[in-house]
């Protein structure tokens, strides 16, 4: 546990460093980057489509999912319900083009740091009703990907 969150703690260092100096984020590899990208996309179609079932499968048992706002939820049936209970039909989520990281993290997984927005359904694509940034820890078990942690942060509405 204290190795994970070392390592999430040195990716969004080097990265916020990365982009104070203008350089690029460094990346996975196209495989890694690839796969984490997809889980992504699939995760959050779950979550807008509000199938609780399919999104459910993507997060282990044991899953601490920490929420600027809502603070700490731990375990993977408390954010189920969470979404069911204040997700679902109000908030839609798209990733912002252009933000999405990923980064290896040996022997485990990979750390997945992007910046998200949400929309109210209904509404025109521009009308978002906040952004915020997320790291997700990704764990690799025998071939199977689910998601261990999960950080919300800095959400914030989006001025006009």
């Amino acid at each position: 546990m204290k190795t994970v969150l070392t390592a999430m703690a040195l990716v969004l260092l080097s990265s916020q460093v990365a982009r104070a100096q203008g350089a690029p984020a460094r990346g996975a590899d196209d495989d890694l980057f690839g796969t984490i990208a997809a889980l992504d996309t699939a995760v959050f179609d779950a979550f807008n489509r509000c199938d609780l079932e399919r999104f459910g499968t993507f997060f282990a048992d044991d899953l601490e999912f920490y929420h600027d706002r809502g603070g700490l939820s731990r375990s993977r049936q408390a954010l189920v319900e969470a979404v069911k209970n204040n997700i679902c039909g109000k908030v839609r989520r798209e990733l912002v083009p252009g933000t999405l990281e990923v980064h290896p993290i040996p022997g485990y997984g990979a750390v997945e740091v992007g910046v998200h927005r949400f929309h109210h359904p209904g509404h025109d694509d521009t009308e978002a009703v906040g952004e915020a940034r997320f790291v997700h820890v990704w764990q690799n078990a025998n071939g199977a990907w689910r998601l261990t942690r999960v950080i919300s942060y800095d959400h914030h509405t989006l001025g006009k």
